[in-house]
């Protein structure tokens, strides 16, 4: 049975508004997500409360998307500071495969089954 499934890879990057940005951040930094994992490039840092906003939105992002889901079409998150301007851009960077096997080791399951 074929186990693949693709993901996209994602770039979440500060982005400015016109309102100051108060905790730190610094237009142009940015992390990766391939798969499950986050890549901060060496030269960069994330306050742990912009990622506590950011995190729940990226599997969604991740993923297929109907044309309509609003997931697709919101891709700025505001930092959780309500005085910080800053605005975290989430963008899809191209796919990845990836084997269910290699991920997990619950078997796969086809619909409503348990």
């Amino acid at each position: 049975m074929e186990d693949k499934f693709t993901l996209y890879n994602l770039k979440v990057e500060v982005v400015a508004t016109d309102q100051p940005m108060v905790c730190g951040h610094k237009e142009g930094d940015y992390f990766l997500v391939i798969g499950e994992d986050l890549i901060f490039p060496e030269t960069n840092s994330f306050s742990m409360y912009a990622l506590s906003a950011i995190l729940p939105l990226l599997p969604a992002k991740q993923r297929p998307l109907h044309a309509n889901d609003w997931m697709l079409s919101d891709s700025l998150i505001a930092c959780p500071d309500p005085n910080c301007g800053a605005r975290f851009r989430i963008t899809r960077t191209g796919t990845k495969e990836f084997s269910h096997a290699e991920c997990t080791i619950e078997p796969i399951h086809k619909g409503d089954q348990p």
